[in-house]
């Protein structure tokens, strides 16, 4: 504007990506990092929950359960259970070699139909910056082909050697249908999109050649090898547990002698300790020892995660003041961001009891 120039026609501005219905942020320790999840799900299926949950215009959402249970949905059931039972029919029965009868029905036609409606919506989609929509239209795609499977059942057609043609038929679509979601992937999912591609043999990979169904005549089927294995959502969730607590700051513990350790002034004075008030307090999910406290140090809200749900129930903590060092590095418990420690003595027969002080010191007091 200021140059005097044309302005943009079009800005693309997404909204936000919430941790369930709340917004991101460290000090609630609800906070999901890319490079962590590029780890634990891989590069493609990190890419394809981010583009896929966000609705054009809408905020969209995200936490580990939701991230596993649309890997498993989407991922491993849909697409990668399409691609490698096809491609594993293709050599049970033809020995990996499909050709194209060119004999179609009506069913067929509703598969072929399936295909270049979902070629045209991709390109209307994309030109309107539908991300999310056109992923959905590419699974939906993926769901028919799973469903033209069921519907034309190979596994019966092989029995009868009379069907011989019309089982080629049926594999050849079923390839070539892949093909279409393989290409449309490829701006989502490249490494994807070039294994399933790598799968059927295939070297069309542009979107002009999805023009015509049935171009790729002559296919020689490569090898089928799983494109996601579905996830196990509790030992994927005790994993991602373990990942968080192996990348929390490390405690150095130094052998103290029977008199204790000496500390100079100086060594004391980095540690703020400060008065907070309990404001909530709930169990960490799956977690039978970690409470999520959420307390008012003086300045902001400040999430704290403790180890105390065996002494004390929710009701006895809240409004409770308490003593809290306040400038320990972050560190995340049960994937949830803590943000310092609450002071609390170690008493006879296993027990532990919170230091709560007078109510009538206010937040964010000093204590030294």
């Amino acid at each position: 504007m200021a140059l005097d120039l044309p302005l943009p026609k079009q800005v693309f501005g997404h909204p936000w990506m919430l941790f369930g219905k709340d917004k991101m942020s460290k000090s609630k320790g609800n906070v999901i990092y890319a490079d962590d999840m590029a780890q634990q799900f891989g590069i493609d299926a990190t890419r394809y929950y981010m583009l896929s949950e966000m609705p054009y215009g809408h905020d969209g959402a995200i936490t580990y359960e939701t991230i596993i249970a649309r890997y498993n949905s989407d991922l491993a059931n849909t697409l990668g259970n399409l691609v490698n039972r096809t491609v594993t029919m293709c050599h049970k029965y033809f020995g990996g070699k499909i050709t194209n009868p060119n004999q179609q029905t009506e069913l067929d036609n509703q598969l072929i139909a399936c295909c270049k409606e979902t070629k045209d919506a991709f390109s209307s989609q994309m030109d309107e910056l539908r991300l999310a929509d056109t992923l959905e239209s590419i699974m939906v795609l993926a769901r028919r082909s799973n469903k033209y499977i069921d519907e034309t059942a190979p596994w019966i057609l092989s029995k009868d050697e009379t069907n011989h043609e019309r089982l080629m038929q049926v594999m050849f679509n079923l390839i070539e249908s892949i093909r279409y979601i393989a290409v449309l992937l490829s701006p989502f999912m490249p490494e994807t999109s070039d294994k399933i591609m790598a799968q059927i043999n295939s070297q069309l990979n542009t979107l002009e050649s999805l023009e015509n169904f049935g171009d790729n005549d002559i296919v020689n089927v490569g090898n089928p090898e799983p494109l996601f294995n579905r996830l196990d959502e509790t030992k994927k969730l005790e994993e991602l547990e373990a990942f968080a607590e192996a990348n929390m700051p490390k405690v150095v513990e130094t052998k103290q002698e029977p008199e204790g350790i000496k500390l100079g002034i100086e060594d004391f004075q980095k540690v703020s300790l400060m008065v907070a008030e309990i404001k909530s307090c709930e169990k960490v999910p799956k977690s039978d020892k970690l409470y999520r406290l959420m307390l008012d140090d003086g300045n902001s809200e400040r999430q704290i995660v403790s180890g105390i749900a065996k002494y004390y129930k929710e009701t006895d903590l809240i409004g409770k003041k308490v003593i809290i060092v306040a400038n320990l590095n972050p560190a995340k418990l049960r994937g949830v961001e803590s943000n310092g420690m609450l002071l609390a003595a170690d008493c006879p027969n296993d027990d532990v009891k919170v230091i709560f002080i007078d109510d009538s010191i206010p937040n964010g007091s000093k204590v030294r």
